[in-house]
């Protein structure tokens, strides 16, 4: 069986994160978004995959090319507009003649979530039980059969949210064909399995799964990365003397830890970076290739992407910073309001700043909790940033 992986939405409300690269390439414990998809279906038992990819995807081949690296093939096909995932998939209609299984590439779930849908008898889709079906698509069932299809309502007659993920066949493709195009100006496939269900009489099985993790905010990630964090610490680089390491630590090669530095809990290291001499890192962090975390700096429950320096005197708590941005000395980014209420609509409790790439940022800068900065702006010596900053722009 083929596995069809959609990784080519643009993804605009994962500002600013999205703006550099695809969201299928967002990172979680310093790997790709879809090579969590993609390596949880092998284990499911799939080989064969097809990733249908479009905005920014040169990144998505050149990291993944033909799947050699993972023992898997990969085979590509390009939604040049992106204009729904119905339309989507008909991209690969030449390359699907038997069952396939359909999954979204920022949706995660297990190895026995998936065979369960791969071995079932009809057409199937996952569906789980939620209490705000709001944010998803929800599907009403008969006699453990799909019969209807909601998309974000309100109060849906339904609190089973579609997981995204399907096992379909070729007659989908009809379905598509007579597709309309939606309030939304796309043609999406949830509307496709609906005329699929109505006109061709498919039968769609309503399997409940019990794993499940979905991105659809910047600050998913901080969560998600929390959840998926690899079980085995290992050291590959090195440490110096009287480095204190405690938790499930994982340390690149080519990086060092320099003296004085404390590590704990769930912290992965990368390649090539330069840690300490004297810093903390604590919390679920990730960091990435060619980074430097300095002198008296403290990093928590964090997301740093590769060649970020954080090299003086900073502290940094539940934030996603993207790549090669660096910090003053003394600059700060806050995490918690002074009412201790909910930050922006995130449901955290704490939530640092959402950065994109190329920022930098002035020496004792502080960035409120909850700030949203866009790629390459700048922020002064001694600014407070607050809210949404625009790419490029610069606040002084």
């Amino acid at each position: 069986m083929k596995a069809v992986i959609l990784a080519g939405g643009e993804a605009r409300k994962m500002f600013p994160l999205t703006d550099s690269r695809p969201k299928a390439m967002l990172r979680i414990a310093n790997k790709p978004l879809v090579e969590y998809v993609m390596m949880t279906a092998k284990s499911a038992g799939i080989k064969d995959f097809v990733f249908i990819v479009g905005y920014k995807n040169e990144q998505i081949r050149d990291y993944f090319g033909n799947g050699k690296k993972w023992g898997v093939s990969i085979t590509y096909r390009t939604q040049e507009e992106s204009i729904g995932t119905a339309d989507a998939l008909k991209h690969a209609e030449d390359v699907l003649t038997e069952p396939f299984l359909l999954i979204h590439s920022d949706v995660l779930t297990s190895k026995e979530d998936l065979k369960k849908i791969i071995d079932c008898d009809s057409l199937a889709i996952g569906i789980k039980k939620s209490t705000n079906t709001k944010e998803y698509g929800t599907v009403v069932s008969k006699r453990g059969y799909a019969k209807k299809f909601i998309e974000k309502a309100e109060n849906s007659e339904s609190d089973y949210i579609n997981t995204g993920i399907y096992k379909l066949d070729p007659s989908v493709f009809k379905a598509i064909d007579e597709t309309p195009i939606s309030v939304r100006g796309e043609y999406e496939l949830p509307e496709s399995i609906q005329i699929l269900v109505d006109q061709f009489k498919g039968k769609i099985k309503c399997i409940e799964i019990q794993e499940w993790m979905n991105i659809t905010r910047p600050w998913d990630l901080l969560e998600m990365n929390e959840k998926i964090f690899p079980k085995k610490g290992r050291i590959e680089g090195t440490v110096e003397e009287n480095v204190h390491i405690d938790g499930n630590v994982i340390v690149g090669k080519g990086t060092i830890i320099r003296a004085g530095s404390y590590i704990t809990g769930n912290v992965i290291i990368g390649e090539n970076c330069d840690i300490g001499p004297s810093c903390r890192i604590r919390g679920t962090t990730s960091i990435g290739n060619k980074c430097h975390i300095g002198s008296f700096v403290e990093l928590k429950n964090s997301i740093v992407m590769d060649g970020t320096k954080i090299p003086h005197l900073n502290y940094v708590g539940d934030t996603v910073i993207g790549e090669r941005c660096n910090l003053g000395a003394g600059a700060k980014i806050a995490n918690l309001r002074f009412d201790h209420k909910e930050i922006i609509d995130s449901s955290r409790h704490k939530l640092g700043a959402l950065i994109g790439d190329d920022v930098n940022i002035g020496i004792n800068a502080c960035i409120n909790a909850g700030t949203f900065i866009g790629d390459k702006a700048i922020i002064g010596p001694g600014v407070l940033a607050s809210g949404t900053i625009m790419p490029k722009c610069k606040v002084f």
